[in-house]
C-alpha cells in the first residue's frame, strides 16, 4: 500500500488536473494514472452521468478492461435493476462516496449480484473499489477499481483516500463537460441524418436490439468515438432497466439523459417501455434526438458550479433582465448583483452578458449556424 506522503501527491495531483480545463477524456485518463501511484489495480471503470437523473452517460476503460465491452449491456442492466446497495445510484443516495467490495461484504463479495453474476466470473477480479464524483448535491460521474485474485484486497486507507478525491474528480469531469469544441465546421459537423428527426433503436423481452432507425448507428458509434471510450451498450442498458422498472411500478420516473458528444453538441436520450396490441410486454423504445437549448441550460448552468445565489442572477440575465430589474427581484443592491455577476462570468470564462448567453444557449450551435433547417425544425445535415 502506497504511504501518507503518496497519497497527498496524488490527491494534489487530482485537485490541479480539475481546474486545468482539461476534456473529459484527457482528465479521468490523467486521473486514472495518477490513482494509480496510490491505489494500484489491474483495471479501472471510470464514467459520467447525468447530475439530474444519474443515468450513464459515457464510460472509460484502463487496464484489463480496455477494449473490453462485450458484457456491458449485462452490467448496465444489473448496475441500473435498482436491486444493488453497492450500485453508484445506492451509494448516492446514502451519501457514500467510497466503498470496497470485500470489506462491504464481509469477504463475501458475491453477495453483490453484480459481482456474483458478472465480476467474479467473467473477469476473474476479487475486490473492487468504488468512488461517486460528487460536489454537493450533485454526481458527475464515478470511478471503479479492480484487483485479481491473489492480490491483496483494497485496504480502508485507500477506500478512504478515494474518497478524499470525490470533490475534484467532480469538479473535473463538470469542467470537461463544457469543454468547447473549437474548430470549422467541417471540424465539428452536425449529426447525420439530423434532418431525419430523432433516432430509435429499439429492445425486446430478451435484450436484444431488434430494430434501429437512420441514424442511430451513426450516433452511437460517435458517443464512443472517444479514446479509451467503452460502447454505448452500458447506457441503452441503464435506459431499458430504467424503462422496465417504470413498467413494473418500482420507479416513478422514465429514464433520460443528456450526452455531449465529442463534437460539442447534446443529445438526449430516453426509454420508455412499448406493449403490443396482442398484450405482450417486455420490449423498450430508446429515442435519441439532438437537445434543444431548454433542456441543456440547466445541466450546463450546474456545470459552471456556480452558488445558488449566482444561479438566480444567472437566470434573470438569460430571461433579459437588466442589473436593476435583477436587484428588485431578489431584493439586492445594485452593488452586489454586479458583484455576483463578476462571479459568474470569470466560472463561466466569459466578459460580458452577451457572450454568457451566447456560452449557455449557442455554444453547441454555433458552427452551424446560417445552415438551413431541415423539415423537422432543426438543422439539416450538410455534406453529400
Amino acid at each position: 500500500m502506497a504511504g501518507s506522503l503518496t497519497m497527498d501527491r496524488v490527491r494534489s495531483d487530482v485537485e490541479v488536473l480539475s481546474r486545468a480545463g482539461l476534456d473529459v477524456t484527457t482528465f479521468v485518463a490523467e486521473v486514472e494514472e495518477s490513482v494509480g501511484r496510490a491505489v494500484p489495480h489491474v483495471a479501472a471503470c471510470m464514467c459520467t452521468v447525468d447530475p439530474a437523473t444519474r443515468l450513464l452517460t459515457s464510460t472509460y476503460k484502463f487496464g484489463d478492461l480496455y477494449g473490453n465491452d462485450s458484457r456491458d449491456l449485462e452490467w448496465g442492466l444489473i448496475e441500473y435493476s435498482g436491486t444493488d446497495p453497492t450500485a453508484f445510484s445506492a451509494m448516492f443516495a446514502a451519501r457514500r462516496d467510497s466503498l470496497g467490495m470485500v470489506i462491504e461484504t464481509a469477504d463475501a463479495v458475491e453477495s453483490s449480484p453484480r459481482m456474483e453474476q458478472l465480476i467474479v466470473p467473467h473477469y476473474d477480479y476479487a475486490d473492487e473499489v468504488r468512488l461517486i464524483a460528487r460536489q454537493g448535491d450533485l454526481a458527475w460521474g464515478g470511478m471503479a477499481l479492480f484487483r485479481g485474485e491473489g492480490d491483496t484486497p483494497f485496504s480502508d486507507a485507500e477506500i478512504t483516500f478515494l474518497a478524499s478525491l470525490s470533490e475534484a474528480y467532480a469538479v473535473g469531469l463538470r469542467v470537461g463537460l463544457l469543454t468547447r469544441c473549437s474548430g470549422s465546421l467541417e471540424e465539428c459537423p452536425p449529426a447525420p441524418h439530423a434532418d431525419a428527426g430523432p433516432a430509435v433503436a429499439i429492445f425486446d423481452a430478451e435484450d436484444r436490439v431488434v430494430q434501429v432507425s437512420v441514424g442511430a448507428t451513426q450516433l452511437l458509434a460517435e458517443m464512443t468515438s472517444r479514446e479509451n471510450s467503452a460502447d454505448a451498450s452500458g447506457t441503452l442498458a441503464a435506459l431499458v432497466a430504467g424503462a422496465r422498472r417504470f413498467q413494473d411500478g418500482t420507479s416513478d420516473v422514465l429514464p433520460r439523459g443528456r450526452v455531449r458528444l465529442p463534437s460539442g453538441r447534446w443529445l438526449v436520450l430516453h426509454a420508455s417501455p412499448l406493449s403490443s396490441v396482442d398484450g405482450r410486454r417486455g420490449d423498450v423504445v430508446i429515442t435519441m434526438e439532438e437537445a434543444r437549448p431548454p433542456e441543456i441550460v440547466p445541466l450546463v448552468v450546474a456545470a459552471f458550479g456556480l452558488t445558488e445565489r449566482e444561479r438566480d442572477v444567472t437566470r434573470l440575465v438569460l430571461q433579459g433582465s437588466d442589473t436593476k430589474e435583477i436587484a428588485a427581484v431578489l431584493h439586492l443592491s445594485r452593488y452586489t448583483v454586479q458583484d455576483h455577476l463578476k462571479a459568474v462570468f470569470d466560472k463561466a470564462d466569459v466578459r460580458s452578458r452577451r457572450e454568457l448567453v451566447s456560452r449557455v444557449y449557442f455554444d453547441q450551435y454555433a458552427p452551424r449556424l446560417g445552415s438551413e433547417v431541415a423539415p423537422s425544425g432543426w438543422f439539416a445535415a450538410t455534406g453529400d
